[in-house]
């Protein structure tokens, strides 16, 4: 792994240098944490192994920029974030870290990790009058948890429990540390909680020895097509249970799980978002309402049309929480949520040029 930084200089590059020398990174500040936009995947192709290399890092710290201020920014004032579009992520760049890479003559992948100025980013949001929170929440406990069917038996389930390990539990405003079902935690007390039975939380956060404790349910109803998804126990905010459904693809439950867990993460950073910036009528802000989440493949055939196409996104009405899932040299993953549902987005996104379609139960999203 490591790490490239624009303010090392003097002792503090020396030092820098020994460090990696090693193997060690050096971490950010506590109070930068939430301006670290891990795991992020790049890709792209080139004529040679170094143009390849420099387009990855190009487009992957502008699409980490726009990431980064979803994380930061209220649902509310997400259209605000559209100001932004011109802003070039690499003059806010502090630095990134290296988790994977490989590479070939002609392509460059890779999962970074990319550190953001905090200062400048809190200044720009400030001269353009967006509302925004940095402070992260105590951390939360959160059990993911799998049932066949409201009757089933909760157990552990690797499918669902890694994708939940693949977000970047650490830097979210509300940082999350997974744990295992333990023995002592009969079936009924999480069958219980499920159901929102306040009495369930003190007896799960007493086994866990934490108050901030979550259980994440995950329900498979092939006969109805649905994966069902309950929230329930207590975060920084207070109690709460959420209930979502999510149509289930037979071919691809992964494709799924991974919607429902990058929307389960939403909630809870929004939940606590909603109640550190003033105006914003508490965590009910943030409630779903009748709002279509989606995960849509992209197809291009290139970087800059991937760029093209992620500005008519995001400019598109109607869309918001508009997230890359992840991003290769020919096609990306997003995840948006949607109020007039798939009938309505198609239409809307006729109208900025592009294509959407469903592929097999799988929506794409083309140039038209």
């Amino acid at each position: 792994m490591t790490r490239i930084s624009r303010r090392a200089h003097g002792a503090a590059l020396r030092l820098a240098a020994a460090l990696i020398g090693l193997g060690w990174l050096a971490t950010a500040e506590a109070a930068d944490t939430v301006f670290i936009v891990a795991k992020y995947p790049v890709e792209a192709r080139a004529d040679n192994a170094v143009a390849a290399k420099t387009q990855a890092l190009a487009d992957g710290q502008q699409a980490a920029f726009r990431s980064l201020l979803k994380r930061l920014v209220p649902v509310t004032a997400y259209p605000s974030i559209r100001r932004l579009v011109s802003v070039k992520a690499g003059d806010l760049i502090d630095g990134y870290k290296v988790r994977s890479e490989r590479n070939s003559a002609t392509e460059y992948i890779a999962s970074l990790d990319f550190s953001f100025q905090s200062k400048a980013v809190r200044d720009l949001l400030r001269r353009e009058g967006i509302p925004f929170s940095d402070d992260q929440a105590p951390a939360l406990t959160v059990i993911p948890v799998w049932r066949d069917g409201p009757a089933g038996t909760p157990r552990e389930e690797p499918a669902w429990t890694n994708v939940w390990k693949g977000l970047d539990l650490e830097h979210t405003l509300t940082p999350v540390t997974l744990q295992t079902l333990r023995k002592e935690i009969q079936p009924s007390t999480v069958n219980a909680l499920a159901g929102g039975d306040g009495a369930a939380i003190r007896s799960i956060a007493g086994a866990y020895r934490t108050e901030h404790v979550l259980i994440a349910v995950a329900e498979s109803d092939p006969a109805a097509g649905r994966l069902n998804i309950i929230l329930s126990g207590r975060d920084a905010v207070g109690a709460f249970t959420l209930r979502r459904s999510y149509r289930l693809d037979a071919s691809d439950p992964g494709y799924t799980n991974e919607l429902a867990a990058v929307v389960a993460l939403r909630v809870i950073e929004g939940r606590w978002k909603a109640t550190k910036i003033r105006g914003l009528g508490g965590a009910g802000a943030f409630s779903a309402g009748n709002a279509t989440d989606l995960l849509i493949s992209v197809e291009f055939r290139g970087m800059s049309e991937w760029q093209d196409i992620s500005r008519k996104l995001a400019s598109t009405p109607g869309i918001d929480q508009l997230e890359v899932a992840g991003l290769s040299a020919r096609g990306a993953r997003v995840t948006l949520r949607y109020a007039g549902g798939t009938e309505r987005l198609t239409d809307a996104l006729a109208e900025q040029g592009l294509a959407l379609r469903n592929a097999g139960g799988n929506w794409i999203i083309a140039a038209q």
